[in-house]
């Protein structure tokens, strides 16, 4: 999401910053839950959402952007139970940008549900 903020600008973006610190083994080896979400990021690359310059060791990607065809997925409208209360009180438009992918990722994050958060990927996944 921290993409979707700074578009088009470029940033250098970190497992750590996405999962929290993490403690390497006896070996120098990264957990798995670490090398999970650096190996989602270098997918999401492979997949044509975002796009970088290289990579940071293990630790994160350089100069990393959102693609048109990732702006556009976050943007896209979706009909999925809304988790917290909509704001009523706003425009039109207002109330649909309540109503886009990345706003339930946000939704879905704050509430710290599974099901949400579960529901929110598989709309994402979904052509």
């Amino acid at each position: 999401m921290s993409l979707q903020r700074v578009f088009p600008r470029k940033l250098d973006l970190f497992v750590e910053d996405l999962n929290g610190p993490d403690q390497v083994d006896e070996f120098g080896l990264h957990t798995k839950r670490h090398e999970a979400c650096l190996g989602a990021m270098l997918w999401l690359a492979d997949e044509g959402y975002i796009r970088y310059a290289s990579t940071i060791r293990q630790e994160g990607i350089d100069q990393v952007v959102l693609t048109a065809k990732g702006m556009i997925k976050l943007h896209t409208i979706v009909d999925l139970p809304i988790s917290g209360m909509l704001n009523e009180s706003v425009s039109e438009f207002e109330s649909r940008e309540q109503l886009t992918l990345i706003e339930h990722m946000r939704r879905a994050i704050q509430s710290q549900s599974s099901e949400q958060l579960t529901r929110v990927l598989r709309a994402f996944f979904t052509p």
